[in-house]
């Protein structure tokens, strides 16, 4: 079974599209984030959830 984490970011409209793109990016080269989901809210308030896989690494004896 395949684990996750997430991660809640949330983003004022003044923020501009290009930015956004940046700093998901750099999420995700850097810290292995992918993006699980966006809602766009009134205002124009974005909440993006990113999420990635947590690995359990299994003793050996």
């Amino acid at each position: 079974m395949v684990e996750y984490e997430y991660r809640v970011l949330q983003l004022p409209g003044a923020v501009s599209r290009a930015d956004v793109r940046v700093l998901l990016t750099e999420h995700a080269e850097y810290g292995r984030w992918e993006l699980a989901r966006v809602r766009l809210f009134t205002g124009g308030t974005r909440k993006v959830w990113l999420r990635r896989r947590i690995i359990r690494v299994q003793r050996t004896a």
